[in-house]
């Protein structure tokens, strides 16, 4: 009987002293950065930007696109992954605070089955349409839609995305109808806008800021309550007569439960000093983004606030995904 209690004890502090050497020799490997959209997105670019700036402080990252159901296979298998700090995952407002109500059968708990590391960046939504359509502003969108309800169709990055509860929220606000047609990623949807098979789209700022500067698509409004700085010409919803409203996406990187404290406040500091860099902060600024960071506790803090929030937007938009 003791022996055996030695035995178990023995174990335990042989993995507790593996997960210290581990902390301490972190990292000696390529870490696995999960993207759960495709490649070209703006998730995608703020993963990729943070990754090539960590690299300047010895770490070597994979970015690996893994996109699906919403952002689910990918922030699934980030879940699934081992507790050891080489794989890491840049979730966002989508599949951390809205897909928990959207979908009845999630397969992992943002609360429960991750462990906060930093937020990285927001960025606002844009509304833009196809250079073949002759909406100017919001308000010509508005007005055909009430004159021909369902006439006018946009584009998502998904159903349950923050892009899709915009323009449902939008909707109820202006007492109008649009015809949804959601992909399966930012980059899909911005082809077929361009080509003239969809007239509008919503989506965020760093996804769709290259189109609007090579002048395939034309803004009509953003999401923020401020104008965003790359595009002070384009004013927001709320100043085309929609007071107070706001849609803000967010990103942040996650890895599996129970990761070394060691290895999260090692990555979590090098991820604020990557943020607070100039060079950094131009860059996803360029993309229409602004760096965010802080510590694992704020990022759990908004998580919990963020999920009923969103959850609310979900059920009154009825939106729902067996």
């Amino acid at each position: 009987m003791q022996s055996s209690r030695r035995a178990v004890l023995a174990l335990a502090a042989a993995s507790l002293f593996s997960f210290a050497a581990q902390a301490q020799t972190w990292p000696a490997k390529p870490i696995r950065l999960i993207v759960p959209f495709p490649a070209g997105g703006g998730t995608d670019i703020i993963a990729r930007e943070l990754a090539n700036k960590l690299t300047t402080y010895g770490y070597t990252f994979v970015v690996d696109n893994k996109p699906g159901s919403g952002g689910n296979l990918g922030v699934d298998a980030a879940a699934k992954a081992a507790p050891d700090g080489y794989t890491l995952v840049l979730g966002q407002t989508s599949n951390l605070a809205i897909n928990p109500t959207l979908y009845p059968r999630l397969p992992y708990d943002p609360l429960k089955d991750f462990t906060p590391v930093s937020l990285v960046a927001s960025s606002p939504l844009v509304i833009v349409a196809g250079q073949a359509t002759p909406y100017k502003t919001l308000a010509d969108v508005i007005k055909v839609a009430k004159a021909k309800p369902d006439a006018i169709n946009y584009a998502s990055s998904g159903n349950g995305t923050v892009a899709h509860l915009a323009a449902e929220s939008l909707q109820k606000a202006a007492d109008v109808k649009f015809t949804h047609i959601p992909y399966k990623g930012a980059t899909q949807g911005a082809t077929d806008v361009i080509g003239g098979q969809v007239q509008l789209y919503f989506s965020t700022v760093t996804t769709l800021l290259p189109h609007i500067r090579s002048g395939k698509m034309r803004p009509l409004a953003v999401t923020s309550l401020q104008r965003v700085h790359d595009l002070p010409q384009v004013p927001t919803v709320a100043e085309s007569g929609y007071r107070g409203f706001e849609s803000i996406s967010w990103f942040a990187v996650s890895g599996p439960a129970n990761l070394p404290k060691e290895v999260v406040t090692k990555l979590n500091a090098d991820i604020n000093k990557a943020l607070r860099d100039p060079e950094l902060k131009q860059k996803l600024a360029n993309q229409g983004a602004e760096v965010t960071g802080g510590t694992p506790e704020q990022f759990a803090k908004l998580l919990r606030e963020e999920i009923p929030r969103w959850g609310k937007l979900v059920k009154d938009s009825g939106a729902r995904i067996d």
